[in-house]
Order: structure tokens, then C-alpha cells, then sequence
């Protein structure tokens, strides 16, 4: 790697934080907490805070109007998520033997095939920056919608188009896909909470700045 690359992949300069764009979000940035498929906190997670490019950030504000009009908010998982995160997952994956977490979350499949099904990636699209993991909040319950499968549960009932799960919560997958896609995101085909934004800024840098507001003060 030059040192050009090394200083663009440090360069949050075109980053911002999501809840000043939509300052109403709700954030549970699991990989900040222990409650994700690890067990534990995920590196380079030093804040629980969901940052994103500009760019996907004002696209993330259009899209929380619109659900708020609807009744709903949104919530947020994970955001941009730095290169070391994606390492912890990928040395987790091959010499963690710790499997602890495998009930909550990946009960079907064991380690291996997370990474060969495509849930985990060895390098991910969260670390280019316009990436998302969210649902929908019901605002008159303060309740997540049913999606049929919680967020980072890794098997094919987490899958969009999948149909084991019942008529609302595939009307509730399609109603977030419906308002990502309308607003510029594109979505993936194993996971309903994920979407990237179709025109990033950054398609080809993986950046490696800690999850921290005060990368964005320096």
C-alpha cells in the first residue's frame, strides 16, 4: 500500500454523523456492545455512533422525513465500519474456536460457511462509508416492525425475497426496501436490513478511521 493510500483510507474529512443529519435516529450500534455474533465489542468501534459519508447521510435524511410521515422511524444497527472491524470478523471466523453467540445468531450454519453464504465479507461495503444496517420503528409503539428474522440472524429467513415468513413481515421488508430503493440505495440478497448507496462517493476506498466523533473534530 503507498502512503497516499494509507492517508485516504485515514481521511474521515467527507464523514459526518448520521443524527446530525437526522437528528431524531435511533441508534443500537451493535458492534459497539457485546450483544452481536461475536460476543464481544468489535475493534475499532470506540463510540456508539453511526457515521456515513455526507453524501449518504443526506440521503438517510429524505428517507427518515418520509417514514416519519408514514408513522415510522428509523433505527439504526451499524454504519460505516472500519477495516480492523472487518479483520476482528475475518481472524474471528478462521482461529476463533468461540462459538457462544451461535445460537442467537447463526444457529444453521456454522463459521465457515458465514463467509462462504456472503454474510460476512472480508472486505465490506460498510467501510467504503454509504452503507447501512437498519429497520423501521412503529412511532405509535416505540416497537421495531416485524421482519421475520432479527437484524444479523444468518440464514435464508433473512433473506429479502424469502417466503417462510409470514404476509406482514414481508409487507414490512418491502416497505424498507421500498423506501431505500426509492431514495437511492440499493439493497443485497441475503439480508433485509442491508443497503448501499447506489451513487457513493467513495466506491473503491476502505477506509480504517475508528467509529468516533472525534475523528471528525481533528
Amino acid at each position: 500500500m503507498t502512503d497516499f493510500q494509507k492517508r485516504a483510507e485515514a481521511d474521515a474529512s467527507g464523514f459526518v454523523l448520521l443524527s446530525d443529519y437526522v437528528p431524531g435516529i435511533v441508534q443500537e450500534i451493535r458492534y459497539f456492545s457485546t450483544y452481536n455474533f461475536v460476543g464481544d465489542r468489535i475493534d475499532g468501534y470506540e463510540a456508539p455512533c453511526a457515521m456515513l459519508t455526507r453524501e449518504a447521510a443526506r440521503a438517510m435524511k429524505t428517507i427518515a422525513n418520509q417514514a416519519n410521515v408514514m408513522g415510522y422511524r428509523l433505527k439504526i444497527f451499524d454504519a460505516y465500519r472500519p477495516a480492523s472491524a472487518v479483520k476482528h470478523f475475518v481472524l474471528w471466523g478462521i482461529e476463533d474456536l468461540d462459538q457462544r453467540m451461535k445460537p442467537f445468531f447463526y444457529p444453521g450454519l456454522e463459521k465457515q460457511e458465514l463467509f462462504q453464504r456472503g454474510y460476512i465479507a472480508s472486505k465490506s461495503s460498510h467501510s467504503r462509508g454509504s452503507t447501512v444496517d437498519l429497520t423501521l420503528l412503529d412511532m405509535r409503539t416505540g416497537k421495531e416492525l416485524d421482519m421475520g428474522s432479527p437484524f444479523d440472524y444468518f440464514s435464508d429467513l433473512s433473506h429479502p425475497d424469502c417466503r417462510a415468513v409470514t404476509e406482514e413481515q414481508f409487507r414490512n421488508r418491502m416497505l424498507l426496501q421500498d423506501l431505500m430503493t426509492k431514495n437511492g440505495f440499493q439493497p443485497i440478497d441475503c439480508e433485509w436490513w442491508h443497503f448501499t448507496l447506489e451513487n457513493e462517493p467513495y466506491p473503491d476506498t476502505y477506509f480504517s478511521f475508528p467509529v468516533s466523533p472525534d475523528v471528525l473534530r481533528r
